[in-house]
């Protein structure tokens, strides 16, 4: 596409480094001051780079829908490659299209549901793991807690619970894995592959923690693809393994399951975590939302562990966790390279920038979120939200790539949110700040920590002081 358009605007920055300084130390004030002052497409030069910020749901959509095959996922995506090979997230064109057609019957609501009993359990574990710090009046590192909840949610989910004896080992591999490739990813360094086969520390420690991780996956493939069909069984591994392409016959070879179970491991789990470490941030601080979340959680459930059947009940703690991750996204960013000249908004975007679209910035967007920075669940009511534009919220992305796993995502969000709430209340611990790190994903800084109050004493004291 030719455009005579001009380039966007363009804040003023280092003679040299350009935006870089500004980009490294604060990225998300970065991008939000500038739609405020420069309007919803910005041009950056990051060193030798340029970059199109764009923030307005409508361009959005574009590079997400209407001209995604102008754009690809770009170099960053690289370094990933060595977890999770070429599953659905680094994938592209045909070959994404044919993997993402076999995985998705895999994650349809009706057979995630199966898997609801197996997340009630790991996060009864985990609640029944903090009476210790319940009596102990010890702060609990909410953060870590809700990384090792979903991670062996995933585990579980993809592998089943009679792999108890792996499920530590996976855990603490993968969790090594993806620190170093978290790492790689915020690293100003282009992807150069030579680099990551240099003999240092932490490479060597990547290649173990990886090593590992395939010895068990591929293990676990042979010992099924031995069994003969019918074995597979009814995680997400037997259901990726059982899939094939009605027209074609097609299915995963090893390889691909591989790299796929990988691909789900690292989409499955940091997302979540962080955005529940969030919410029970969230709700600290803001007491009126908890009571809410309380009533309807008492109300629907009666003191019983909740079931997948449940969750049309539980509206307002769905509306409470979309909330959270409306004002801290966990994919806060997402960038795109297009593959020729295009226009947005009047400007014109060159062939091999980097466009970035930042659902920090389009969720706190004044013209479809009123009061951007308060926090108020209720915006996700349906009478709420039925005229707000469909590509003003995207915590899962959108378009053809919007996340897979949104819809286990959620399911396993609401029972946690839901079981904590019929226990506990979480409190942050003064003079303890919690501020957002962007790295690959938003995380807080730190490990979040907060005491835990048995809901019953909570009440009791409340009682007393009223």
């Amino acid at each position: 596409m030719t455009t005579s358009a001009p380039l966007p605007p363009m804040p003023p920055g280092h003679w040299l480094l350009g935006h870089l300084p500004e980009r490294a130390s604060d990225p998300l004030g970065l991008y939000l001051k500038s739609r405020e002052r420069l309007g919803d497409v910005v041009r950056y030069r990051m060193g030798y780079v340029f970059v199109e910020q764009l923030t307005h749901p409508d361009h959005v959509k574009h590079v997400l829908a209407d001209a995604n095959a102008r754009y690809t996922k770009g170099t960053v995506f690289d370094k990933t490659r060595p977890l999770v090979g070429n599953g659905l997230l680094t994938a592209e064109g045909d070959f994404w299209k044919r993997q993402r057609r076999l995985a998705q019957p895999a994650f349809h609501r009706e057979r995630l549901a199966a898997l609801g009993t197996m997340m009630t359990d790991t996060i009864s574990e985990t609640l029944q793991a903090w009476e210790p710090s319940v009596s102990g009046g010890r702060p609990l590192p909410v953060f870590q807690e809700m990384m090792k909840l979903t991670l062996t949610v995933a585990v579980r989910a993809l592998f089943g619970v009679d792999v108890g004896e792996h499920t530590r080992t996976v855990g603490e591999a993968f969790t090594t894995a993806l620190e170093v490739t978290n790492e790689r990813i915020i690293s100003p360094l282009p992807y150069l592959p030579w680099l990551y086969r240099l003999p240092t520390r932490k490479n060597r420690a990547f290649r173990r923690a990886v090593d590992t991780l395939d010895a068990i996956v591929r293990g676990i493939i042979s010992q099924r693809r031995a069994k003969g069909a019918g074995a597979a069984g009814g995680d997400l591994l037997g259901m990726l393994m059982e899939a094939s392409d009605a027209d074609t016959g097609d299915c995963f070879d090893d390889a691909q399951l591989r790299d796929e179970v990988m691909t789900l491991l690292l989409a499955g789990h940091e997302t979540t975590a962080t955005s529940l470490a969030w919410t029970f941030h969230l709700l600290e601080q803001h007491p009126e939302v908890e009571a809410r979340l309380y009533e309807e959680v008492d109300a629907a459930l009666g003191g019983r562990v909740p079931t997948v059947a449940d969750l049309p009940k539980l509206r307002y703690v769905g509306c409470v966790f979309e909330e959270a991750m409306r004002l801290y996204p966990p994919i806060w960013a997402i960038p795109r390279v297009p593959q020729e000249d295009d226009e947005v908004g009047g400007y014109r975007i060159p062939k091999g920038d980097i466009v970035i679209l930042v659902p920090y910035v389009t969720h706190r967007h004044p013209d479809f979120w009123p009061e951007p920075e308060r926090f108020d669940p209720t915006r996700f009511l349906p009478e709420n939200s039925k005229d707000r534009p469909r590509w003003a919220y995207l915590p899962f992305g959108g378009g053809q790539r919007q996340c897979i796993g949104n819809n286990f995502a959620m399911m396993e969000a609401q029972l946690a949110l839901a079981m904590v709430a019929q226990r506990f209340r979480l409190r942050g611990v003064p003079g303890v700040p919690v501020e957002p790190e962007p790295h690959v994903s938003l995380r807080p800084k730190g490990p979040m920590p907060m005491h835990v109050e048995r809901r019953e004493e909570t009440a009791r004291v409340r009682a007393r002081t009223a």
